[in-house]
């Protein structure tokens, strides 16, 4: 198992979190398995930004991000150069810190834009 640090974030997770995961797993669902319920409006299919973390740890281990997350995240609110797609980032067995960003852009909930 492989050990995350979940960043504090006012509404999902307030006090953070420690969790572990199954090298292989995507960091959404390793998420979504320990109670932080990360939006992820496509189901994780790589077609949206709602799941976008900012991998502040461990960043290295991940494989790099193909072409289509690139291009998503291009539009996620808060991007940064260690931005992931939570559902694209598969864990390994080198421990990580995350930061879920305080926004989302989620285009299919009412009203639009920022969450």
């Amino acid at each position: 198992m492989t050990r995350i640090i979940v960043l504090p974030h006012a509404e999902l997770c307030p006090e953070g979190a420690v969790i572990d995961a199954s090298e292989g797993e995507s960091i959404c669902n390793a998420l979504l398995q320990n109670d932080v319920d990360i939006e992820h409006a496509c189901e994780q299919s790589c077609a949206c930004t709602t799941c976008h973390v900012i991998v502040r740890e461990g960043y290295g281990s991940l494989d790099s991000a193909e072409e289509e997350e690139d291009d998503l995240l291009d539009k996620a609110w808060g991007l940064t150069p260690l931005s992931r797609l939570s559902c694209q980032a598969i864990v390994t067995s080198t421990p990580l810190v995350i930061e879920i960003p305080k926004y989302t852009i989620n285009q299919a909930r009412e009203g639009g834009g920022k969450k």
